[in-house]
């Protein structure tokens, strides 16, 4: 889903092929040493090691009093306190069950609600480092610690900042240049392939890129191309895990849904959007626990309210998108169509995570909601964009707010399990243990003078 709603989504730059070569670790220096100080050195590391205690990684920051919901399902905490220290969250659960540290500087959360920051496993972010950095920053504005970018990086800034600590940003993981069957006229950034051999090959250069995902394209467009055949995405497939890897994939029919399940494939990052899907089709996928669906609606079709984005869209540029909004009958019932396929896999027990398509930082928002009026709970929409979207990712240190998770938590001025969207009432964003700095990003994002 590209959430449009007046604003530009990312621009996508078309470049020829580069291929990317990532730098190894050097090699080390290592210093010889008489015995006699080799043993010295032993020996003090072993008596520092004695005397040292448990590394917290910094000071103590307790937040009490909110009611807290974990992001794997379970019952939420009322009244709850949870300490992070450094960048970690070292204790969380009922206020008689934490130990509050001595000198802790203490957070008074009352009223509040948290929340796992969320987990947006399909965006296209920029290929620039500046443009990706500002995209970054929007998005942890609204309250995402991680973005996906999944198919479409150009070049070798994605694999950098991969492991960059962005201050006020979310992470950053990427599937490099995804893999497609030629689409003239379209971006050039994905690997075009036309054989076994090829496809094979694309899969090799990507793992030598030390990708996070590998991202397929099986799709006519509307008939304008030919699409990947069950021959050629096989084979992505099985060179793949031969690899180490897994296959996520775009697609539009059902019948290619089945194909790709025959297949292997890991994941789905669109759901079936050509029809209602039938009995067949769930009974492949159940045979298939561990395959997920990242649903990525489309526009509901629905005009909506959307002064909640003022702290980021400049006053006039708001005004004409609200003008935009109104009713639209088409998208509703395309919409209708995928939303009826979300109810029915989501009752069949299939895992659902979270993704928007396009770069539009508050989608994530609108996508809640819409999986909601789809018929999934607000307890499951939650848990889809934290807890599984973090598991699709095999990120073990994030996706809900436990002991030893990364500090990344939302906290909400009321209850989203009330009120899915109650999302977007946002108090403060957490990142890493530090809180990202709103004011400042949403003066830069409305052409304050913050910067």
């Amino acid at each position: 889903m590209v959430r449009i709603d007046g604003t530009a989504t990312l621009n996508c730059h078309l470049r020829c092929e580069v291929r990317m070569h990532r730098a190894k670790s050097g090699s080390r220096v290592v210093v010889v040493m008489s015995a006699v100080l080799r043993l010295g050195a032993v020996l003090a590391a072993i008596l520092v090691a004695g005397c040292a205690g448990p590394e917290t990684g910094g000071e103590a920051t307790v937040f009490e009093g909110a009611r807290l919901i974990v992001g794997d399902g379970s019952a939420t905490i009322e009244d709850a306190v949870f300490v992070v220290e450094g960048d970690r969250i070292t204790q969380a659960g009922q206020r008689a069950d934490v130990e509050i540290p001595e000198s802790a500087t203490r957070v008074d959360l009352s009223g509040k609600t948290v929340m796992p920051a969320l987990v947006n496993t399909h965006v296209h972010l920029a290929s620039t480092r500046a443009e990706r950095i500002d995209q970054l920053q929007h998005m942890a504005y609204y309250g995402a610690g991680l973005a996906v970018s999944l198919g479409l990086d150009d070049g070798d800034v994605a694999f950098e900042m991969r492991d960059e600590v962005i201050a006020d940003g979310a992470r950053s993981r990427t599937a490099g240049r995804g893999i497609t069957a030629p689409e003239e006229g379209r971006t050039e950034v994905p690997i075009w392939i036309t054989s076994e051999t090829e496809a094979r090959t694309a899969v090799q250069e990507l793992a030598a890129n030390q990708v996070d995902l590998i991202k397929i394209w099986v799709d006519t467009r509307n008939d304008q191309f030919v699409k990947l055949t069950p021959a050629l995405y096989g084979a992505v497939i099985d060179e793949a895990h031969s690899e180490g890897l897994r296959v996520t994939a775009h697609i539009f029919n059902l019948e290619d849904a089945k194909g790709l399940l025959r297949a292997g494939i890991d994941a789905f990052a669109h759901g079936i959007r050509d029809r209602d899907i039938d009995d067949e089709l769930v009974a492949l996928w159940s045979e298939r626990p561990n395959v997920v669906l990242v649903p990525n609606l489309p526009n509901p079709g629905v005009a909506g309210d959307l002064s909640w984005l003022s702290g980021t869209v400049p006053a006039a540029d708001l005004q004409r998108m609200q003008e935009a909004q109104r009713d639209r009958p088409a998208a509703q019932e395309s919409f209708g169509i995928q939303a009826r396929n979300l109810a029915r896999l989501s009752q069949a027990g299939i895992t659902v995570a979270f993704g928007t398509d396009g770069s539009t930082p508050w989608a994530v928002h609108q996508e809640m909601e819409d999986m909601v009026r789809s018929g999934m709970t607000p307890a499951q929409v939650i848990v889809a964009a934290t807890r599984n979207s973090a598991e699709l990712m095999q990120m073990t240190d994030i996706g809900t707010v436990e002991v030893g998770k990364s500090a990344d938590f939302i906290v909400l001025d009321a209850n989203p399990l009330d009120d899915i969207t109650n999302t977007r009432r946002i108090s403060e964003v957490y990142l890493r243990g530090t809180a990202v700095d709103r004011e400042a990003l949403g003066a830069r994002f409305t052409g304050g003078t913050s910067q």
